[in-house]
């Protein structure tokens, strides 16, 4: 395991309502080739906190690497929404681009 890892780890220890440290640990995770614990990570970190829109897109990559595409299908069409939401059209087109490949 990564020393970035381990740190992100600590930091959550310290304290679990930290989502960058979630995501960035969800992210260290998918870059070593763990979708499995990525996919946990994120998906505690969209339950605490549904407006983090930026985990969204790397959750669904993650899910489809997986195969559990029907939860990447819907993740994406709740980030579009979370994005649309917060003005940001950039990420939701390509949140939309991503579902379409599902389709």
């Amino acid at each position: 395991m990564s020393d970035r890892t381990e740190t992100l780890k600590k930091i959550l220890e310290q304290d679990p309502a930290n989502d960058f440290a979630r995501y960035g640990l969800a992210m260290e995770y998918a870059k070593a080739g763990r979708p499995a614990e990525a996919a946990a990570q994120f998906e505690a970190l969209l339950e605490r906190n549904p407006d983090y829109a930026a985990a969204y897109y790397q959750a669904g990559q993650v899910l489809e690497r997986l195969g559990r595409f029907e939860e990447a299908r819907q993740l994406y069409r709740r980030g579009i929404e979370v994005h649309t939401k917060q003005g940001n059209r950039h990420a939701a087109a390509e949140l939309k681009a991503a579902l379409e490949l599902l389709e």
